[in-house]
């Protein structure tokens, strides 16, 4: 660039001096800023062309990885006895064995439940109407809702021919999640068996001086994110059971099927995922021949998630990156715009690795005296609070 001053009239006062600069693009500078618009473009073209059309293949790597950072504490114990190839192996094949079982004792009780449920659900429809216009002194019936819906024996039978013919659709589905569990697997396996060699190769990528830095970077992320995943699981584990070993006293319709629902959604749906997960249980207990089981499930629900949030889920998070529930609220509805379901899963836990990373690298500053003061005001404010809970606890306990 070429600067020039312009002249100013000698007849001015210091004080009424302007300074003016004329700033004249070079032709060289110009073809520079040209590059970098380009590359810019090129880069973003470039990046939607992987999110569109590797959006999968980045989801099984990703999960793969999640996978190998959960298996990280029993491969290393084995590790310390024998390869850790081998190692890698006995642990995938134990979370597999496990699996089997499940599915063997559990599977087939869980889909006869299903199947029961949605025998079940025309008539929980009929007295859920039945209920309705009881209450509110109403003639609705179920022809007139489906006629309302538009939803005519022709659509059905339109939507029936269309099912049968996606068969092969379905079954080429089934091929390809076999297909991906087996990817993921495969990822999950080289991620976990060379891990330690794969660290430093890309630390081996930056400086001298960066390679402190990014070995620090993988092992706080290792450690946090892999910590929330397998608290996660623990505490959908603890739920899925508890909850259905209650429905199963209680006479629930379907209790295996609700339970196990009720501790996934409970646990991987963030914020309102409490809430989301109860309705279903709730809602089959209330229209049953016992409405009562739906009472008791509501009051189970509630009770489970204070004594969860008082007892053992603050000690099982205790290594994992507390991540407030309006940002995972956020980062699930932005994960799952951006990646679909794929999105939505692994959302939580990469803020987490985020909000860890942040917590490390970002500068703070002091607060100006007024919002110190603030600050303080609020913690004192819950120091109070966290203290009268301890007495109400230690009272209950006595």
């Amino acid at each position: 660039m070429a600067e020039s001053t312009a002249p100013v009239d000698q007849g001015s006062t210091s004080s009424d001096t302007i300074d003016i600069r004329e700033v004249r693009l070079q032709p060289q500078n110009i073809w520079r800023v040209g590059w970098v618009v380009i590359a810019l473009l090129a880069i973003t073209l470039m990046l939607n062309f992987v999110i569109d059309d590797g959006g999968s293949v980045i989801f099984t790597v990703l999960m793969g990885w999640f996978a190998s950072i959960a298996m990280e504490p029993a491969v290393k114990r084995l590790a310390n006895h024998m390869r850790r190839g081998f190692a890698t192996i006995i642990v995938l094949l134990a979370v597999a064995v496990f699996f089997v079982i499940f599915f063997v004792v559990f599977g087939r009780l869980f889909i006869d439940q299903i199947a029961q449920l949605i025998a079940a659900l025309p008539g929980l429809v009929d007295s859920a109407l039945k209920w309705v216009n009881e209450t509110f002194n109403q003639t609705y019936s179920s022809q007139q809702i489906l006629e309302q819906l538009n939803i005519t024996p022709e659509k059905v039978s339109g939507y029936a021919q269309q099912f049968a013919g996606g068969i092969f659709g379905i079954v080429t589905s089934v091929i390809g999640g076999v297909f991906g569990l087996f990817t993921f697997g495969l990822f999950a396996f080289y991620l976990s068996a060379d891990g330690p060699r794969f660290r430093l190769w890309l630390a081996s990528l930056f400086t001298p001086r960066l390679q402190g830095v990014f070995i620090n970077v993988w092992d706080v992320t290792a450690s946090k994110t892999g910590g929330y995943v397998a608290a996660r699981v623990v505490l959908a584990t603890l739920n899925g059971a508890s909850t259905a070993i209650v429905f199963l006293i209680i006479g629930m319709p379907g209790w295996l099927a609700l339970g196990i629902w009720t501790g996934l959604v409970a646990q991987f749906v963030p914020t309102i995922g409490t809430y989301i997960a109860i309705i279903l249980p709730v809602l089959v207990g209330l229209l049953s021949p016992n409405p009562w089981i739906g009472v008791i499930a509501l009051a189970w629900g509630i009770m489970y998630q204070q004594v969860e949030n008082l007892t053992f889920e603050p000690r099982i998070s205790a290594k994992a990156v507390d991540v407030h529930p309006a940002v995972a609220f956020g980062s699930v509805l932005l994960g799952a715009a951006l990646f679909g379901v794929a999105g939505a899963v692994l959302a939580i836990p990469v803020t987490a690795m985020l909000l860890t990373l942040l917590g490390i690298y970002r500068k703070r500053y002091a607060l100006i005296p007024s919002l110190a003061a603030e600050q303080n005001a609020l913690g004192r404010a819950h120091n109070d609070f966290s203290e009268e809970d301890n007495k109400k606890n230690d009272k209950s306990d006595a």
